[in-house]
């Protein structure tokens, strides 16, 4: 057994509630309370995006570690090589 104390306006909304959907106000409990406990473990059981991708972060990279920083030359290069043997 379990005692709970509300505010006024809390006791209002579930007697008006339970009401409504026709079930005693201990069932509306109980249900409210299983249903926030459910969505607590299926949030603990959701993996950040990190988590999940972690294992292809790299995975199809170049192997080439400077290409952000040389972009300029490689274009450059590039450029030269389609324009040099008109």
């Amino acid at each position: 057994m379990l005692s709970i104390r509300l505010d006024n306006d809390t006791k209002y909304k579930l007697k008006k509630i339970s009401q409504q959907q026709n079930i005693s106000k201990s069932q509306l409990v109980r249900e409210s309370i299983n249903y926030y406990i459910e969505l607590l473990e299926s949030q603990k059981r959701k993996r950040s995006s990190y988590e999940l991708g972690k294992n292809l972060f790299g995975k199809y990279g170049s192997g080439v570690g400077d290409l952000s920083t040389t972009y300029k030359q490689r274009i450059k290069k590039k450029i030269y090589a389609k324009n040099s043997h008109r």
